[in-house]
């Protein structure tokens, strides 16, 4: 049968093992197609009555009462399970602030500890609010700090000029484990063990590749990480992130914001301030309890469905889109802007094309298919494989072709929205 029959891809959804899961979402369209879940998640039907009940009977009926009936514990309960996820100990991640808040927290952390060297080093290819929050990080930092950005080929990772630069005066490596833009994936140990044969700490972000890709930071030696848990992790739009650090760092890195939640005894209100001789001392202000609480059902379906599973299921996807792209789109000048290679792929994918931006609005607009942009050209199309089907992605690839055979983009404008 060719990959190009809707019946194909039916195929495929009837032998998938996962495709239950689709079904504890709300999708309440069917004729909408979301491939966006690499910026934004879907809702869950366990988190939109859990939200009920976060805001009639838990505030609504026990008041600050809910505090000692399990949200204090909620940041260290949640994290523990994201843990799960990405290789870590219950005790070594904790659901904090957003990702750029917790990237500072940790990277001025790391610089200060290793304050005998003088730079950080990161890529063209991370994510630019990192490279903001190391810029200001550079500034802070007890003694100036040189950033480097070493410059890629803008779809793989610089692996060789990042071996090269990396030296016994790097205080610390900064990467995202996939990157944003191509959906390039690091090989995490191998980098952590480049970084730290030269002495350097490295800090990973995980927000592209967290309930998508599999990780192991223990096995990887790995002494830091952040992400954010709106995209693959379904918890909802601003949801608060997290933090790593490995326990044996754990004692030697100090947090620049310290606050009362950090506090070895937060109740105590001492006017002196005491770390917590744990993770939670990397805690600053009062959690946003309503949100934090909601991270938890994605979470926990991740786990009900199994990282290896998922992956497994999402290189399977990302291959049949490359195949719909090689038949379709690459005669109507749709470029790949991601790896050909499963191995350094996460689970969205990168097609360029001159006329991108129209392309896109036309997409989601007229025929129901909501991606996302990224300049210069980047369609992004983000494949979550707890709830994506084939059919969703042979139908989406379908339409994207219409959109150019019929020339649909040529009614939209060069303007951009806000948010694309």
């Amino acid at each position: 049968m060719p990959i190009t029959d809707l019946a194909y891809a039916q195929q495929l959804d009837a032998q998938d093992p996962l495709a239950h899961f689709r079904t504890q979402f709300v999708i309440d369209d069917p004729d909408l197609i979301y491939l966006d879940g690499n910026s934004l998640g879907r809702l869950l039907k366990r988190s939109r009555d859990l939200a009920e009940d976060l805001v009639a009977r838990q505030w609504g009926q026990r008041l600050i009462r809910g505090w000692n009936e399990g949200w204090i514990e909620l940041q260290s309960q949640i994290g523990g399970k994201i843990g799960q996820l990405i290789g870590a100990a219950a005790d070594e991640v904790i659901v904090a602030d957003s990702t750029s808040i917790n990237l500072f927290k940790l990277a001025l952390a790391a610089v200060n500890f290793n304050n005998g060297r003088s730079k950080i080093i990161t890529d063209d290819l991370n994510f630019p609010s990192d490279l903001y929050i190391l810029q200001g990080v550079a500034r802070l930092a007890k003694r100036p700090l040189q950033l480097q950005i070493i410059p890629s080929d803008g779809i793989h990772g610089p692996v060789e000029a990042l071996a090269a630069t990396i030296d016994d005066d790097t205080a610390l490596v900064a990467l995202s484990h996939t990157v944003f833009k191509s959906s390039y994936t690091y090989d995490m140990a191998k980098m952590t063990r480049l970084a730290q044969d030269a002495g350097a700490l490295i800090l990973w972000d995980m927000s592209h590749s967290v309930g998508s890709v599999p990780a192991d930071l223990q096995a990887a030696n790995a002494p830091l990480a952040v992400g954010c848990t709106y995209k693959y992790l379904n918890g909802g739009p601003g949801a608060p992130a997290f933090l790593y650090i490995q326990r044996d760092w754990q004692h030697k890195l100090g947090n620049p914001v310290t606050g009362w939640m950090g506090h070895e005894n937060m109740f105590e209100f001492a006017l002196n301030y005491e770390r917590d001789a744990g993770l939670r001392h990397f805690l600053t202000g009062t959690p946003p309890v309503l949100s934090t609480a909601l991270i938890e059902p994605g979470v926990d379906l991740l786990l009900e469905a199994g990282m290896d599973k998922l992956r497994v299921k999402s290189v399977q996807q990302t291959s049949y889109l490359l195949d719909l792209w090689r038949e379709w789109l690459a005669p109507l000048g749709f470029r790949l802007n991601s790896p050909t290679d499963a191995a350094q792929r996460g689970s969205h994918i990168s097609l360029g094309h001159d006329e991108g931006w129209r392309i896109s609005q036309a997409l989601s607009n007229e025929m129901r298919v909501i991606p996302d942009f990224r300049k210069p050209d980047n369609i992004r199309l983000g494949i979550a494989p707890i709830y994506t089907t084939f059919a969703d992605i042979h139908e989406a690839m379908s339409r994207l072709r219409q959109v150019v055979d019929k020339k649909l983009y040529e009614r939209y404008s060069l303007t951009e929205n806000v948010v694309t």
